[in-house]
This record gives structure tokens, sequence and C-alpha cells, in this order.
């Protein structure tokens, strides 16, 4: 029961946010669940739910009852609806803890949404249709608008690996893109890094960087916590992947195991990756020696 209860007001916000969003009215969404109008205003607010009305509520959502609880994992084919989703989840999260592509995408400037943006523009004009919205990047903005607007705290561990990929590919490796296109992408990519850099030198409150050596072979994934609710995300996509060059799986879980787990290891990782003066020396080597443009 302790961990049901844990999970009332993750409950209570889906089931808020799926009524604001279908457009249905109150009265019929009741009704779907078997339960009074003043019973569906009292679980929104995180009230005991019974759970034969868990059931019916996982079929309204189309999600498991053990997902809808916290203990079941949410499997994600698409980056775009897997950052959708971890955007909807920050937006409620007090606490940050990552090793997750070769920059904090929160902190990343305009000038990396705009080369994606621009290069899949130019793809779809090459591919003789109308120019199509890009979903997984513009989800990906709004996380860094919740980020300016709530500032939780966030550390943020960076591959080596994936930092020297970054500087030599630029934003956007996986997209394809004219010589013009690539030169610009690796300017921002150089200059991404260098804003991490200041910032790693500045100290900023709740923000906090290392570099994880490149001899340590690491999986991306992201803890999120709000008071006592916790949840991991086991991300195979980048966030400036192109989804049509992209397969992989990714998985979202509130399971006590997981959470623990990954949380573990993380704040093992972060003990012994490059941290303050270390880290600066070691990304501005990478800058000098894969970054030149």
């Amino acid at each position: 029961m302790t961990a049901v209860t844990m999970h009332l007001g993750e409950i209570g916000q889906q089931l808020r946010a799926f009524r604001l969003e279908s457009g249905m009215r109150a009265d019929e969404i009741a009704a779907r669940l078997g339960v009074s109008r003043a019973a569906l205003y009292r679980y929104e607010k995180g009230e005991v739910i019974k759970l034969d009305t868990v059931q019916r509520l996982a079929e309204l959502l189309n999600i498991s009852p053990l997902t809808l609880l916290g203990v079941g994992i949410e499997y994600y084919s698409c980056p775009d609806s897997f950052f959708q989703k971890i955007t909807q989840i920050e937006g409620d999260i007090e606490q940050i803890l990552q090793v997750s592509d070769p920059v904090c995408y929160q902190v990343t400037s305009p000038a990396y949404d705009a080369v994606l943006l621009e290069a899949h523009a130019s793809q779809q004009g090459k591919e003789g249709g109308a120019l199509m919205d890009a979903p997984a990047i513009l989800a990906q903005s709004k996380r860094r608008a919740l980020y300016s607007q709530r500032k939780p705290s966030i550390i943020s561990m960076l591959p080596e690996n994936q930092i020297i990929d970054f500087l030599t590919h630029g934003v956007g490796a996986g997209f394809p893109m004219s010589p013009t296109l690539r030169h610009k992408a690796r300017q921002v990519a150089v200059q991404e890094i260098r804003n991490i850099i200041t910032l790693i030198d500045s100290v900023p409150m709740g923000l906090q960087f290392s570099v994880i050596p490149k001899n340590i072979t690491t999986t991306s994934c992201i803890f999120m916590r709000r008071s006592e609710l916790m949840a991991v995300a086991i991300n195979p996509f980048r966030t400036d992947c192109s989804a049509e060059s992209t397969a992989g799986i990714a998985m979202i879980t509130s399971s006590p195991e997981a959470v623990a787990t990954h949380q573990h290891m993380l704040e093992t990782l972060w003990q012994t990756s490059l941290k303050g003066r270390e880290a600066i020396d070691r990304l501005k080597a990478l800058v000098e020696h894969h970054g030149a443009v």
C-alpha cells in the first residue's frame, strides 16, 4: 500500500492531464471509470483510488496498471514520444542526475536546435514532400524552456567518447547535411562545449558537470526526483538524433529496485568522473584536438 500511496499524486496528475487534453467532459470520464464526478475530482487531487478503478483508468490511459502505479515500465521506440514524456516528467521535478549526451540539453543555446531544424527542413525539401514538423526537436525545446522557468537541480555527466564524436561531426551527426551546414554544425558543437566550460568555471547554483573518461563505458540514463517520487529513464536516443537513422528502445520506470540501482550507479560514477579544474582542462584539450573548424 505504501508504493501505491506514494504515486497517488502522480496518478491524479495523469488523470487531470488526460481530462484537459482529451476534450472529454468530466461527466463522461467519470462514467467510463464507473465513479461519480465528485470522486473523479478527488482522484485528481491525489486521494485514495480503488484498485478496480485503477484498472479502468489504466485502460482509459492505454497503459498497464503496474505502470500507472509506478512499478511497471514504459517503453518508447520513437525519440519524439520519449522526449515528450521526459518533458512532461521534468515539468514537475526538483532534481536530475544524468549521463546523457555530450552536452546537457537544458542549458544548450538556441543555435543547437536551429541547426537540427535547418537539417530537417533541407532533408524534407530533397524528398519533395511538404515540410513536416520535427516533433522530437520541438519537444526538446520545451525542456529548455521548462528548465529556465523552474531551475531544478541538475548534475550532468558527459561521456568523453560522445564529446569527441560531437566535436568531430557537430550537432546532428545522424542528419544528412550539406558541407556548409555540417561546418556550421561543428562550429555550434564547439561553442556548446565552450559554454559548458564557462558554466563549470562559474559554478552556478544547482548546476554541476563532470566528464566521464573514455575508458569507462556507460549507459545513458536520467534519474529524476520530486520529494519522495523518483523515476529513471534508460535512453538510447541522443537529443540531436535523427528519428530516421535511430533505432532503439527507451524505458521509463519508477520501480523502487530500478530507481535504487541506477541512483547508486550514477552517484558512484559521479565520484569517479572528472570535476572542476580537471573537467575544464579535459574539455579544453578535446576542443583543441577535435574541434578545429
